[in-house]
């Protein structure tokens, strides 16, 4: 894997570093272009972790799409010049976790994308979600963070602005913890487990045991509604 990568784009506002197997972002990034970078591309890696990202002072776009970045490598400095943030197709799973932090490290953030997380429920990424599930997202995301202009693929509108100040605090999204999933892969499978509709033995032939029993039921006919249009000379 490179450790030391060089930018394919540079002319002292904009460095872009993608497309090299990167791990980590690499010294020469953040030396030559820290103080003056406002764009920083490091697209289609395999970054695992942000260390370095404070050198960058002024930052306003940063392009972190296709990585290998989870929701412990989010560990970001504060980024009062950052505007538009792209995290697509990374291993970012807890959506509280990302928006939290966003909301803190990233005040003035107006764009973000999380498309092919699971921590966006997006059906492009083919896990059953579908557009209800998404459209819940937004308003969730956009309650959080009520200064994005533009979330994920496309631009949000006053409607959900509206909508996510009523009802986007409802609209939290809980996952089971790893653990959970842990524990109900260790549990026997239905067929293997204990319960039982049936009786647990079967009695011997000839020892079979049931009730019978007889109720004497007399119907007057005063609620009938299927004799309302009878006559009587038609009895």
């Amino acid at each position: 894997m490179a450790e030391h990568g060089t930018a394919s784009v540079h002319d002292g506002l904009r460095a872009v570093f993608a497309g090299q197997d990167l791990e980590r972002i690499p010294e020469e990034a953040w030396r030559k272009y820290g103080l003056t970078a406002k764009t920083l591309d490091l697209s289609y890696n395999l970054l695992k972790t942000l260390d370095g990202i404070q050198k960058f002072s002024v930052l306003e776009e940063l392009i972190l799409d296709n990585n290998e970045l989870d929701d412990s490598s989010l560990q970001l400095p504060l980024l009062t010049h950052l505007r538009t943030l792209t995290l697509n197709k990374n291993q970012i799973t807890d959506t509280e976790q990302i928006l939290t932090t966003l909301k803190e490290k990233c005040p003035n953030l107006h764009y973000l994308s999380l498309l092919g997380n699971q921590a966006c429920p997006n059906e492009l990424l083919g896990t059953g979600h579908d557009d209800e599930d998404y459209q819940r997202y937004r308003y969730y995301v956009i309650f959080k963070m009520p200064n994005l202009a533009f979330l994920d693929s496309k631009p949000v509108t006053s409607q959900e602005r509206k909508e996510a100040k009523r009802v986007g605090e409802f609209m939290k999204i809980v996952r089971p913890s790893a653990e959970v999933f842990q524990a109900a892969e260790k549990k026997p499978r239905s067929s293997d487990s204990e319960y039982t509709p049936l009786p647990q033995s079967q009695a011997a032939q000839g020892q079979h045991k049931g009730v019978f029993g007889k109720c004497k039921y007399v119907y007057y006919g005063k609620h009938s509604e299927g004799n309302r249009f009878i006559r009587n000379n038609q009895l």
